[in-house]
């Protein structure tokens, strides 16, 4: 009994000595179809540590997202940023949004984008390349409700595209 119980010790060590801390790099953008208002309501949530490195590395070494430290400049950095990394086709046609503003919440930046005029919608394409040229792991998850419809994508580097029907 003394052998097997030092046996499954010796067995464990490997196991718990080369556990590495692992970060997940994910993004959740929020798609939803407001008919009434003829309005795609658009909200992505990135965690503010990686999207302040890729803001920083892109540009400017001074941008902190932080409402009291914040360079005034910050917002059109993350408007250019996303309408350079989310492109959305409504349709077979290339929508443009507006970017709203943000939030933050703990450590969650909340950008709230819009695309209005949209009377009807058959087929939805994104494109989200989001922290995709910082961080080769990012993963970005879009969750739609369209016409009554929930759906989702998980995108990826190589595969940041997804299309989604409602005929």
């Amino acid at each position: 009994m003394k052998n097997l119980k030092f046996a499954l010790v010796l067995l464990m060590i490997p196991m718990f000595a080369f556990t590495a801390v692992h970060k997940y790099y994910v993004s959740v953008t929020k798609v939803e179809y407001v008919k009434e208002k003829e309005s795609v309501q658009i909200i992505s949530r990135i965690f503010i540590d990686d999207f302040e490195k890729l803001l920083r590395e892109r540009y400017d070494e001074k941008i902190t997202l932080d409402v009291e430290d914040e360079i005034s400049t910050v917002n059109m950095y993350i408007e250019r940023y996303l309408k350079d990394k989310l492109q959305i086709n409504i349709n077979g046609k290339f929508e443009n949004f507006n970017f709203l503003g943000k939030e933050y919440e703990e450590d969650i930046i909340f950008c709230y984008l819009e695309i209005e005029g949209i009377k009807e919608i058959k087929s939805f394409q994104i494109t989200n390349r989001i922290l995709m040229d910082i961080f080769e792991e990012q993963e970005n998850i879009i969750r739609t409700n369209i016409n009554g419809k929930k759906k989702s994508l998980l995108l990826r580097k190589g595969n940041d595209k997804g299309v989604l029907n409602f005929n």
